[in-house]
């Protein structure tokens, strides 16, 4: 086959390779050495073994995620405080155009799914993947495992049963998280704790990232005194050294992004229930904030 139909044939299935292998990973590199390692193998295939490039592809693809994923579990349990996943812009536009897909879309790349997914055994989370947010039929997702088809249902109903019970309530509707996202950012800016405190849900938590390389809770703070003490500190001690603040959507929903010299030195978001924040996620790992390159979304 010309080099030129193979590589319009991989570039067409690249976006679900690696939303794939991002919602495997949680990370940015890992996803896109996976999907490279994957055209390795679709350039070097016998072309008589491929019947379906899509199918192939993803096969591939979700089988070099899992061994991806046993690697780096080992090394996040000995990870420095809470474990995020990367932030990744996820603008659909007209490259998803139905609203219900965007729906789902956004929520299988959400913060809160992608923590509790963390949770599942990597058998587990490929099913989950590859069945609820880019709806393969089950047969194919067997074919995927090389397991049986029986086997893969009851997977999916564990993983989805435990990310049921432990995935945070929220609601999703953007124009509402967006604006209070706004206030939230402006008591902080102003100095605000009663108003800060205000918007937080009384058992809030507030999960900080850093990895060990900048300042951020090694634990999980928990109630709205503490998440909104510790967020009025930070934005009296740090408010200052930041050159702005832009909204962007990250994970299917508005993040805060606190920028210095052109580089991204904070991100934040927030989940939000019957009007009141629930949840923060602070991403602090400078390693985990290199691809959302200030210049690059306006």
């Amino acid at each position: 086959m010309p080099t030129d139909t193979l590589v319009d044939e991989f570039e067409a299935q690249r976006p679900v390779l690696t939303g794939v292998a991002y919602r495997m990973l949680g990370r940015v590199a890992d996803a896109e050495d996976v999907v490279q390692e994957a055209w390795l193998r679709w350039s070097a295939a016998d072309r008589a073994d491929v019947k379906d490039a899509r199918a192939f592809l993803v096969r591939i693809t979700t089988r070099l995620a899992i061994d991806r994923l046993r690697q780096v579990q080992s090394r996040r349990e000995s990870y420095v405080g809470p474990w995020l996943p990367e932030p990744v812009f996820t603008e659909f536009g007209d490259k998803v155009p139905d609203t219900a897909e965007q729906a789902v879309l956004a929520e299988s790349v959400s913060l809160a799914v992608l923590v509790v997914m963390e949770s599942l055994s990597p058998l587990e989370r490929a099913v989950f993947v590859l069945r609820e947010a880019f709806g393969f039929p089950f047969a194919q997702i067997a074919e995927t495992l090389d397991r049986s088809e029986a086997a893969v249902r009851q997977l999916a109903g564990r993983a989805r049963k435990h990310v049921d019970e432990r995935k945070p309530r929220y609601d999703v509707d953007p124009v509402e998280r967006r604006a209070l996202t706004e206030r939230f950012l402006a008591a902080a800016g102003a100095g605000d704790l009663d108003g800060l405190i205000g918007m937080l849900a009384p058992d809030a938590r507030l999960v900080g990232d850093s990895g060990g390389k900048s300042k951020a809770p090694l634990r999980v703070l928990e109630s709205a005194d503490k998440v909104g003490r510790f967020l009025h500190g930070v934005a009296a001690q740090t408010g200052s050294a930041l050159d702005e603040y832009r909204i962007v959507e990250l994970n299917g929903g508005p993040a805060l992004l606190g920028i210095v010299d052109g580089r991204v030195d904070v991100m934040m978001q927030l989940d939000i229930l019957g009007g009141l924040v629930q949840n923060v996620y602070v991403q602090r790992n400078p390693d985990k904030l290199e691809s959302l390159l200030a210049g690059d979304r306006g």
